[in-house]
């Protein structure tokens, strides 16, 4: 089962010269992507912090749900099995790198555009504990366009294309986490419907960018567009 693998048993031979240096790439776009998301995080949180809230058709007819277990700690879980998943995989590794930073510097982008108040009736985001410390060390209020919670997923789906067990998975966690953050009122239904829109978007423009990374994907790989 791949996740019993040797982590290093899929990377024997791999590394070539070429790979080494597209790799050590990746790496610098994920430090760019975290240092980007912390400097425009705690923007947009200021300014939504003062602005006004907006009617939702869903959040108005939902009840308010508390959450926050789901939204923090099966989040982090989440991300630590795509990590893990990427990991033991340098195909996916070399190619998803670029692609988990292209999707968060885009989010970062798009939060400080639109600055829009939290809901009225919103639920608590999670309880005081290491995970929630954690989990709001990268995420801020009022970042709301668009969900990093049905995002994330459905860009781990889009990496594992080929392999049916997880792309099932990774496709119920989208919708699953879209639910969750639509029932806990924590963003607006805009936030969720556009997100996998969005991340189909920053996967093309990954792959357009960097063809040798994307053509090492195992198996059928998502179509794209001519």
């Amino acid at each position: 089962m791949i996740l019993m693998q040797n982590p290093l048993r899929a990377h024997k031979g791999f590394w070539t010269p070429a790979r080494k240096r597209s790799m050590y790439i990746g790496i610098g776009l994920i430090i760019l992507a975290i240092a980007v998301q912390l400097t425009l995080g705690p923007f947009s949180s200021r300014h939504s912090a003062s602005a006004s809230s907006v009617r939702d058709i869903f959040l108005d007819n939902l009840p308010v749900l508390n959450l926050g277990f789901v939204i923090v700690l099966w989040a982090i879980a989440t991300w630590v099995l795509a990590w893990w998943l990427l990991a033991v995989d340098p195909r996916r590794l070399l190619f998803g790198t670029k692609a988990i930073a292209f999707f968060v510097i885009c989010r970062a982008f798009f939060i400080t555009l639109t600055h829009i108040g939290p809901y009225p009736m919103q639920s608590s985001p999670g309880p005081t504990d290491f995970g929630f410390r954690f989990y709001s060390l990268f995420t801020f209020q009022g970042n709301y366009f668009f969900s990093g919670h049905t995002a994330f997923p459905f860009l781990i789906a889009l990496l594992f294309w080929d392999d049916t067990l997880w792309r099932r998975f990774f496709l119920f966690l989208t919708v699953f986490f879209g639910f969750a953050v639509l029932l806990a009122h924590v963003h607006y239904s805009i936030d969720v419907f556009a997100a996998p829109f969005i991340i189909y978007g920053t996967f093309v423009i990954a792959a357009r960018i960097f063809p040798e990374d994307y053509a090492l994907l195992p198996g059928k790989r998502p179509s794209l567009p001519a």
